[in-house]
């Protein structure tokens, strides 16, 4: 499960924006944080390739990676600088597995079971923490509330997809 706000913020300044920082790509469910630009990009442009069912973390560091950096490349947001390729930060939800995609490009899965990112992350994740053994639903919603309540960055209305969203009543996997 993925929950984003709708708070679109340049330096002082927030406007409620009407597109979701949520969204699901095939069989993926993505947010983001950094860039709408990147967001749009992940959500429109990339083709992400099937994953392979014997090694996840695997699949997403190379083959997934590959794919999410060809597509900023063409799509002119990824960053080169003196060599060093850089993109932005999101998160990606497939097959009951959460991954932290960081600038470069990296992949990370907590123990924890639960990431948070954006301006509010620290409040999200402290609410996270102690709100174990709630249903998940629940727990993202109130996760998004505390990050409201503490950060100017973010703000409702608030946006929760699940991995469930992704797959039709015949099993088939619903299109993006």
């Amino acid at each position: 499960m993925i929950g984003g706000d709708s708070a679109g913020v340049a330096g002082w300044s927030i406007t409620v924006r009407a597109d979701t920082k949520v969204f699901r790509n095939g069989e993926f469910i993505m947010g983001f944080t950094d860039s709408f630009r990147m967001g749009q990009l992940l959500r429109y442009s990339l083709v992400p390739p099937v994953p392979q069912d014997w090694d996840l973390d695997r699949f997403m560091a190379t083959d997934f990676i590959a794919v999410v950096r060809d597509c900023l490349r063409e799509g002119g947001f990824a960053r080169n600088d003196s060599g060093n390729e850089s993109g932005g930060l999101f998160l990606v939800g497939i097959r009951g597995h959460l991954y932290r995609i960081d600038s470069d490009y990296q992949i990370g899965r907590s123990v924890d079971d639960y990431y948070a990112v954006g301006s509010g992350d620290e409040y999200a994740c402290g609410s996270l923490h102690s709100t174990r053994g709630l249903d998940a639903e629940q727990r993202v919603q109130l996760a998004l509330e505390a990050a409201a309540h503490h950060s100017t960055g973010v703000c409702p209305p608030f946006h929760i997809i699940s991995s469930d969203d992704v797959y039709a009543p015949d099993g088939s996997v619903n299109a993006g």
